[in-house]
């Protein structure tokens, strides 16, 4: 992918001091979102190469569904709730196994995890998805809290080595950035093939597969962006755009009317871990 991954350069937006994040985070985002914003994710060709080609194994999925999704959404966590020092730390523990993620002679594409172009790309489908479900199940933000809450999701990426001058100014740079850089998006066999054994959960045993698999894979068709849907062979309807609306509104009522600390579940939790990992001296990942 090219071209639409460049560098702005206009200074970081400005951060509302009075914003609270935690008033537009679910823990259901993660739960739903997950899939899909891998899929968008690896639809950057050098992104998803360096995913299906990556030779640590320790981060990989398949192999390890448990262990990556708590590393990963411990990422998250760090990076919109965590102090300055537990995102320094978080980073050198992820910069650890990047250090291995660049491709090699025979790869079709370069990449490099530590490229701040990439991680832009990471960030703005960590961004675009969390909007995305927030309003699919809480409907629309003001338009001051959907500027700060753009304004903090940069550190998607800066809490890497993303510089702040690369994230798109405001929303609408934003928006022009995405909608120019999807429409450059591909999905190469190995990649395709790699990201529908996701969608069908071939990472888990065969009974979770056999009971999980068919609602999964059309709940990601229902978020996924049409032109990527369909890439991947997924077929959507009227019918199921109706019933996925109804399906994401009924579960943002009850969200609304349950308790933070029980919303929030299970950032609470990670981010309590990642500081009880730090207090015994153990690696954050």
């Amino acid at each position: 992918m090219t071209g639409p991954l460049r560098a702005t350069t206009h200074d970081s937006p400005v951060r509302r001091d009075d914003f609270d994040i935690t008033r537009y985070l679910y823990g259901t985002t993660a739960l739903f979102g997950a899939a899909t914003n891998v899929i968008l994710q690896l639809s950057a060709a050098p992104v998803g190469y360096g995913v299906v080609e990556s030779t640590v194994d320790s981060g990989k999925i398949m192999l390890h569904p448990i262990k990556r999704t708590r590393t990963t959404l411990t990422y998250l966590v760090v990076a919109l709730l965590g102090d300055e020092t537990e995102r320094a730390a978080y980073r050198e523990a992820v910069n650890r196994s990047h250090r291995r993620v660049r491709s090699g002679p025979s790869s079709p594409v370069r990449y490099n995890a530590f490229d701040p172009r990439l991680q832009l790309w990471v960030a703005a489908c960590l961004y675009w998805g969390a909007r995305d479900l927030y309003e699919r199940m809480h409907g629309r933000m003001s338009e001051a809290d959907a500027d700060a809450f753009y304004t903090h999701c940069a550190r998607f990426g800066t809490t890497l080595q993303m510089p702040p001058a690369l994230w798109p100014p405001d929303r609408k740079a934003f928006d022009e950035y995405w909608a120019a850089t999807l429409a450059s998006a591909t999905l190469d066999p190995p990649v395709r093939a790699h990201l529908l054994e996701l969608v069908d959960l071939r990472m888990f045993p065969r009974p979770i597969q056999l009971s999980c698999a068919g609602f999964h894979r059309w709940l990601v068709a229902g978020l996924l962006p049409p032109d990527l849907r369909a890439r991947l062979g997924m077929t959507w309807t009227d019918r199921d755009d109706r019933r996925l609306a109804l399906l994401l509104r009924a579960v943002g009522a009850v969200e609304e009317r349950i308790p933070q600390r029980l919303r929030l579940f299970p950032m609470h939790i990670l981010l309590t871990d990642l500081r009880l990992r730090r207090q015994l001296g153990l690696r954050p990942v």
